[in-house]
């Protein structure tokens, strides 16, 4: 459980630096806030946190296909880049998969709020 709970720290830390990068200091405090739904022991949470990865992914693949399409209107090598952004893209993605994992879904419990 713990590993999980790791691998979705770094894909959140990645995300947070490119929000960083990008001057979007809403993100960046969002990103950086959103494992503190890790301490609330409720399933919505950790769907969450699922959803919150799942767009994570989609904003690594928007951010690759931009990068290649300006890499390659100016001649510029495109391929590095690729693999560099599509490993990151799939870590999150891999991150988000991995918190539906059986032993998480067995500590963040359904229960109705009453």
């Amino acid at each position: 459980m713990h590993i999980r709970i790791g691998l979705f720290l770094l894909a959140v830390l990645m995300t947070a630096a490119h929000f960083f990068r990008a001057g979007n200091w809403l993100l960046v405090a969002l990103c950086l806030a959103a494992p503190l739904l890790f301490f609330y022991k409720k399933r919505w949470s950790l769907l969450l946190l699922q959803l919150g990865a799942y767009c994570a992914s989609a904003t690594w693949l928007a951010t690759t296909l931009s990068l290649v399409q300006m890499r390659q209107q100016s001649g510029q090598p495109w391929t590095a880049a690729v693999l560099i952004l599509g490993a990151v893209m799939l870590l999150t993605l891999l991150a988000g998969l991995l918190l539906n994992s059986r032993c998480l879904r067995d500590a963040y419990p359904w229960s109705p709020e009453r």
